[in-house]
C-alpha cells in the first residue's frame, strides 16, 4: 500500500504525518483559499519565510562529502582558538607587571606574586581579565554578524560566498602572526586573536548549517524517502533512520575535525622540537597550522555543488532581512516551543562551557608558562580521546539504535562535573586544577566527552530545525552559542578583578552549566518537536505557493485589462 510522498527533500517524515490531526495538533496544518493565515499575510505585507528546499537537489557526491569532512578537518581551532590565544595571552604576561611591586617589574620573576596586570584606560586590568574581555567582544561581534546576515545566508549563492570570504578572513589573520615578535606588540596580538576567533565562530556556524541539506541530499536519505513513499517501510523505522543518517554525517565530520586536530599538532612537533630555543617558533606553528587548514579547507569550495537558495525578496537586503526574519522567527515560538526551548537552555549551556574552556585555558597557561610545546602534547591527549570518543558513541547509538538526546544528556553530566571540579580548588590547593596532572586528566576528560557533545548539540538542533530554514535556525543556534558567551567572560572577569583569584568564577560556571542542562532534560521533546518544526515549514512552503498563484492570477488579470484598454 502506497503512501502520501513525503514533502520535497524533507528530512524526517511525510506529509502524511503534517496533515493527520491525530499524531499532533501542531501538525495539522492546512493552507486553503480563504483562509486567514498569518504566514500568508506576513507575505502580503513584504516580509515571508522562504525555504531553501527546491526540487530535483543534486545528489551528494563521494568527493562532495570529502571535500566537506576535510574543510572541517582543517577548520579544528588549534590555531585561532589555541595556539593565537596562548600567544596573546604570553606577550600580554611579558608586557605587564606584578601589582604588588609596581610598574617595571616582572610578572615571571621567581619571587613574582602570581598576579600580573597591564595597562588598561586610566588604570590597570588584570592579564586573564584583558584576554576574558577580549572573549566578550569577540562573542558580541559574533552575535552582530549572526543576527545581521544569518538569515540572508539562505539566498541566492550568498552562503556560499559568505563562508568563503570569513575563511579567508581567518587565514589571513592567522599568516598575520608572524607579525607578533616583542611584548610592546600584545596590542596588536589581541587585535589579530579577535579577528582569527570571530571568523572562526562565523566558519564553525555556517559550516554546520551547511550539515541539513547535505544530509537529506545523499543517496541513503533519497532512497529512505522513496521507500517509505512506496510503502515498503513503516514511519517510525524512515524517521529512526533518517536520524542516524544524520548523527552519521555529524559525528564522522566531527571525527574528521579531532583527525585533523591530532594531525596538525604532529605536524607542528617538527617544529616544536628542532626550533625550541628560536624566539620565533610560536609564530611559525601558527603559520603551519594555518597552512594545513588552506589545504584541506580550499576542496570544499571547488566540489561543493550548487544548491542556491530562493532570490532576495524585493524591497529588501542582505545587510537588514537578518534582523526582521529573526524577529519574525521568534514570534514563531508558541508553533515551536521544543526548538525554542532548547535554544534557551543552549544559550545557557553554551556560556558555561565555553567560559569554562577559557578558564582553564587561562588556568594551564599559567601552570605551564604558555609553553607551546606542552599545549601540543596535553592537545594530543585531547585529540586522541576526542577521536576515539566519537566513534565510541557513534557506534554505540547506532547498535543500540539510542535516541540524539540520551546521548547528548550524557555528555551534559560531565559539562556539569568540569567546573564542579575548578570550584573546589578555591578551598584547597590538593585538586581543583592547581597540579600539571589535572590539566592532562582534564584534556583527557574533555575528549572524551565533550566531542560527542559538539556532534550530538549540532544533531539535537537538526533534529528541531524545520526543513528548508537551515541557515535562519543554524544562525539562531549559533547566536544562542556566541552571543551567550558575551555574558559569562564578562561577569568572570569581573569576578577575578575583585578577587584577584581565578577560581572564583567556577561557582557561576557550575550553577549556569547545571541550570541548563536540567532545562534540556526535563523539556525539550524532540519527537514532539521535530513534527512541529516539519508542520511549520510546511504551512509555509504552502502559503508560498498559493501567493505565488495568486499572484500570478492578479498579474494574468493585469495583462487583460491592458488587451482591452488597447482595443478601445
Amino acid at each position: 500500500m502506497s503512501r502520501l510522498p513525503a514533502p520535497e527533500n524533507n528530512p524526517v517524515t511525510g506529509t502524511e504525518d503534517i496533515l493527520s490531526q491525530e499524531d499532533s495538533k501542531s501538525s495539522s496544518v492546512d493552507v486553503k483559499p480563504g483562509v486567514d493565515q498569518p504566514e500568508l499575510r506576513s507575505r502580503k505585507k513584504g516580509l515571508s519565510f522562504v525555504s531553501t528546499i527546491t526540487k530535483n537537489e543534486p545528489v551528494v557526491t563521494r568527493k562532495e562529502l570529502w571535500a566537506y569532512y576535510l574543510y572541517y578537518n582543517g577548520d579544528n581551532g588549534v590555531g585561532p582558538n589555541g595556539y593565537s590565544m596562548t600567544l596573546f595571552q604570553s606577550l600580554a604576561n611579558a608586557a605587564g607587571h606584578d601589582p604588588l611591586k609596581g610598574p617595571g617589574s616582572s610578572c615571571s620573576a621567581p619571587d613574582a606574586s602570581g598576579q600580573c596586570v597591564l595597562p588598561w584606560g586610566k588604570g590597570t586590568k588584570a592579564v586573564s581579565s584583558v584576554v576574558l574581555v577580549a572573549n566578550g567582544v569577540s562573542f558580541a561581534i559574533m552575535t552582530l554578524i549572526f543576527t545581521t546576515i544569518g538569515s540572508a545566508a539562505d539566498y541566492g549563492t550568498f552562503g556560499r560566498w559568505l563562508l568563503f570570504v570569513i575563511t579567508c578572513v581567518c587565514w589571513a589573520a592567522q599568516f598575520a602572526s608572524m607579525s607578533l615578535t616583542s611584548p610592546d606588540r600584545w596590542g596588536v596580538a589581541m587585535a589579530l586573536y579577535m579577528i582569527g576567533f570571530i571568523s572562526y565562530g562565523a566558519t564553525l556556524v555556517f559550516y554546520a548549517a551547511l550539515f541539513p541539506r547535505l544530509a537529506r541530499n545523499t543517496a541513503h536519505a533519497k532512497k529512505l524517502r522513496d521507500q517509505y513513499e512506496a510503502g515498503e517501510i513503516e514511519k517510525e523505522i524512515y524517521e529512526r533512520e533518517e536520524s542516524l543518517e544524520k548523527n552519521r554525517i555529524s559525528n564522522i565530520s566531527t571525527t574528521h575535525s579531532n583527525i585533523g586536530y591530532i594531525a596538525t599538532l604532529c605536524l607542528n612537533l617538527s617544529l616544536l622540537l628542532p626550533l625550541a630555543n628560536n624566539p620565533k617558533v610560536d609564530n611559525y606553528v601558527i603559520v603551519l597550522t594555518n597552512a594545513y587548514w588552506v589545504i584541506t579547507g580550499i576542496w570544499w569550495f571547488i566540489f561543493q555543488q550548487p544548491r542556491p537558495g530562493p532570490p532576495m525578496p524585493k524591497g529588501e537586503h542582505y545587510l537588514t532581512i537578518g534582523w526582521k526574519q529573526i524577529w519574525e522567527a521568534l514570534k514563531q515560538y508558541k508553533r515551536l516551543p521544543f526548538t525554542f526551548i532548547y535554544l534557551f537552555a543552549f544559550f545557557l549551556l553554551a556560556d558555561g562551557l565555553n567560559t569554562t574552556g577559557t578558564l582553564v585555558s587561562i588556568c594551564q597557561n599559567d601552570k605551564f608558562q604558555f609553553s607551546f610545546l606542552k599545549n601540543t602534547y596535553l592537545g594530543l591527549a585531547q585529540a586522541i580521546t576526542s577521536t576515539m570518543a566519537t566513534l565510541g558513541f557513534w557506534y554505540i547509538q547506532k547498535y543500540w539504535k539510542i535516541s540524539t538526546k540520551k546521548m547528548f544528556v550524557v555528555t551534559n553530566v560531565v559539562t556539569i562535573l568540569i567546573p564542579l571540579w575548578g570550584m573546589i580548588g578555591i578551598w584547597t590547593n590538593a585538586i581543583g586544577f592547581h597540579n600539571a596532572w589535572e590539566f592532562w586528566f582534564y584534556n583527557v576528560v574533555f575528549g572524551l566527552f565533550q566531542a560527542p557533545y559538539y556532534a550530538f548539540s549540532q544533531t539535537m538542533m537538526a533534529e528541531l530545525t524545520p526543513p528548508g530554514f537551515d541557515n535562519m535556525f543554524f544562525g539562531l543556534f549559533g547566536l544562542s552559542n556566541r552571543a551567550s558567551s558575551m555574558i559569562g567572560p564578562n561577569v568572570i572577569q569581573a569576578i577575578i578583578d575583585n578577587t584577584g583569584n581565578n577560581w572564583m568564577g567556577f561557582p557561576f560556571l557550575f550553577a549556569l552549566c547545571t541550570a541548563a542542562s536540567i532545562v534540556i532534560w526535563v523539556a525539550v521533546d524532540i519527537e514532539k518537536g521535530r513534527r512541529d518544526a516539519i508542520a511549520w515549514a510546511e504551512s509555509i512552503r504552502k502559503a508560498q505557493e498559493l501567493v505565488d498563484v495568486e499572484e500570478g492570477s492578479e498579474s494574468d488579470s493585469g495583462d487583460d485589462v491592458k488587451k482591452v484598454e488597447g482595443g478601445v
